[in-house]
């Protein structure tokens, strides 16, 4: 039981080290996976809707 409540406190510890993130920082981090997201998703449909259509006119 020792063991597990040093533990504890070692995480507790380590985790007061941690700089934690901003609020802007991570409101920028998200709008930059969301604009990510959003452009690869455009490419990969338009990437799809070109192969289906080139072999649609093959078959």
């Amino acid at each position: 039981m020792g063991k597990i409540v040093r533990f504890c406190k070692e995480c507790g510890a380590e985790l007061k080290k941690v700089v934690w993130p901003s609020r802007d920082d991570v409101v920028s981090s998200v709008k930059v996976v969301l604009v990510s997201t959003i452009i690869i998703a455009v490419i990969l449909g338009v990437l799809d809707f070109v192969f289906v259509t080139g072999m649609n006119l093959i078959f």
